[in-house]
Order: C-alpha cells, then sequence, then structure tokens
C-alpha cells in the first residue's frame, strides 16, 4: 500500500492490514520531499522506530542535481535509529536489488524468517553502517 504522507485516513481502519514495515522515500533532487517525510514520521508511533521503518533515498546518480543535504538524511536514519537505504530507480539492476532487499526486510519485519526480530536486523544494519 501506498500514502502520500501521513496520517493515513481514519474512515478505513477496519479494513486496513496489519502494517509490519513502512519504508519512506525521500526523492533527493526535491526537498519538499524530505520535508513531506519529516512531517509524516510526527505520526508513526514509537514501537515502529525498533525496526520497522527504513529510509529510502531515490535519485542518488544525480549528484549534481541534489536539493538535499546529504547530512540531513543521515540524521534521520540516526534519530530515528532506522536504516537510510540509497538507490537509483532509473537503472535496472539496482531498482530491482533494492526491491529485493526491502522484499526481504518486510520478510522479517513481519516475523517470517525464523530466529531474526525486526530489532535485532535494525540493530545489525546499523553496526554494519558504521563499520
Amino acid at each position: 500500500h501506498l500514502a502520500t504522507s501521513l496520517p493515513l485516513p481514519s474512515e478505513r481502519d477496519h479494513l486496513r492490514p496489519r502494517i509490519d514495515l513502512i519504508a519512506f522515500m525521500i526523492d533527493i533532487k526535491s526537498k519538499y520531499s524530505l520535508k513531506n517525510v519529516e512531517a509524516s514520521l510526527a505520526h508513526v508511533d514509537a514501537s515502529f522506530f525498533l525496526g520497522k521503518v527504513c529510509f529510502l533515498v531515490t535519485g542518488v546518480g544525480r549528484v549534481n542535481y541534489c536539493s538535499v543535504e546529504m547530512n540531513a538524511i543521515w540524521k534521520l536514519g540516526e534519530v530515528y535509529c532506522s536504516p537510510v537505504l540509497f538507490c537509483e530507480l532509473e537503472l535496472e539492476g539496482i531498482r530491482v536489488a533494492t526491491a529485493q532487499r526491502l522484499l526481504r526486510m518486510l520478510q522479517i519485519c513481519a516475523g517470517h524468517v525464523p530466529g531474526v526480530s525486526a530489532l535485532s536486523f535494525g540493530s545489525l544494519m546499523r553496526s554494519s553502517a558504521d563499520d
């Protein structure tokens, strides 16, 4: 399911499936994209930041056209204890690899990978980023 911003409309709450992972997309060429994500974060329950949120940054192949400071993106990941993934959607190989990575994250967050929890996976992602 896709949403352009949060909070989600409440009139269909009873029909909404369980939410296992929230991937916030930030277009590096749009300051509005970052502002929208920052505003939406206030509507996310704190328990989701225990391994069930990630930031997906698109447009990274066009560094010359950046409107968003990379430090601001890294800070989001740090403040919300959530992984930051970078991709270029226009390159099929990177797009496929990113989709596979997100799918694996979703399987873990949904509890479909025995022995790995969203919390331990999030911790592993952060420690590998520090290396």
